[in-house]
């Protein structure tokens, strides 16, 4: 029953897949079902290692029941869905989006606080807005954004309201592929130095120069191809009257 939620009998499948080896894919097209799906029913279940079918089960069923008590009171305060998009569908895909890039190893908050600007027609929310949003505290919201920032995913704005806005820009990712290429560079010029100190032709040495210019290989590919993609692929939405929502 694609697009529907998985039942218990799906999960078990799940679990017998991931006890085979099976990657998410497969397992996924065992079920008919999309892969982002089987992806976010494992990572949410304690990962491939720990998944089991009849917990998986009990858990998502009890998330339901919570979802279902905190409707009433939220309901005034959840953001109009624009463009006439399936709200359901929508929270979701963010729930999805959010596992996805825990599973790439982004943390927890830090991932729900990226998933909630990316998904966002205007690309910026305030503290506030995302405190609301995601119902966490303050103080949460304040360290996600700290590290979303070094990692060069969100930078910092102020409105005419002279209120501070957390932007997720159209090239979020050439820019956080960037800093990384740059970071990269200070390890590759770090490793090189140790080569000196620790004396050239010594197998230390050795080590940290294959380490140097392997890096420095990457990097340098990873930044080319971003600065090629940014150039051809990147376009920009159409505006339109429900771009403000």
């Amino acid at each position: 029953m694609p697009g529907g939620r998985l039942t218990q009998q799906e999960r078990q499948q799940i679990a017998l897949g991931l006890a085979d080896g099976l990657a998410y894919a497969e397992i996924a097209r065992s079920l008919d079902r999309p892969t982002s799906t089987i992806t976010r029913e494992v990572m949410r279940n304690g990962g491939p290692t720990a998944y089991r079918a009849d917990l998986a089960h009990r858990a998502t069923e009890h998330r339901a029941h919570r979802r279902r008590q905190q409707a009433a009171p939220r309901g005034s305060d959840a953001p109009p869905q624009a463009h006439g998009r399936d709200a359901e569908a929508v929270r979701e895909f963010e729930e999805t989006f959010t596992t996805v890039m825990m599973a790439s190893g982004a943390p927890k908050m830090m991932s729900r606080v990226m998933a909630c600007l990316t998904l966002t027609d205007a690309g910026s929310l305030t503290a506030s807005e995302l405190v609301q949003r995601l119902q966490v505290s303050p103080a949460s919201v304040s360290k996600a954004i700290a590290f979303l920032e070094s990692q060069g995913l969100v930078r910092r704005e102020r409105d005419e309201r002279r209120r501070e806005r957390y932007v997720v820009d159209d090239d979020v990712w050439y820019q956080s592929m960037m800093a990384s290429a740059r970071s990269t560079a200070q390890l590759v010029e770090t490793a090189r130095e140790g080569v000196g100190i620790l004396g050239p032709g010594t197998p230390a040495a050795a080590r940290l120069e294959n380490i140097a210019r392997f890096l420095d290989f990457v990097s340098e590919s990873i930044a080319r191809a971003a600065e090629q993609a940014r150039e051809i692929l990147h376009t920009k939405p159409e505006t339109t009257s429900d771009d403000t929502a």
